[in-house]
């Protein structure tokens, strides 16, 4: 099994600014990509940024020049650093991962995980 568990939400006043942090454990070959997405209330998921395993970014056009994704491989942890946060960001953020498990007879399988979400809450 495996299992990814955020940190870093809370509050934070307009104009702040916060780092999340995205860490994966358990029966890992390696990781593809890793992201991150929010979900406000009301509101469907959304992209926030994600990063493939080359370093390769991607970025929601709302976020581009305010937010930044990194990841550390060797320790199968992806970061999201967001700053000039604004009020109508407040959203559970969502780690996700396509972590690659190699079976016993050596073929790699593929799956899709979600951590538990972190509530970002930007308010005065």
């Amino acid at each position: 099994q495996v299992q990814l568990v955020e940190s870093g939400g809370g509050l934070v006043q307009p104009g702040g600014s916060l780092r999340l942090s995205c860490a994966a454990s358990g029966s890992i070959f390696t990781i593809n990509r890793m992201g991150w997405y929010r979900q406000a209330p009301g509101k469907q998921r959304e992209l926030v940024a994600k990063i493939t395993s080359g370093g390769t970014t991607n970025y929601a056009d709302s976020v581009k020049g305010r937010f930044t994704i990194s990841r550390d491989n060797a320790k199968n942890t992806v970061y999201l650093q967001m700053n000039s946060l604004k009020p109508e960001e407040t959203a559970v953020y969502y780690c996700n991962a396509e972590v690659v498990i190699m079976s016993g007879s050596g073929r790699p399988t593929y799956y899709d995980y979600w951590g538990q979400g972190t509530q970002v809450t930007v308010s005065s």
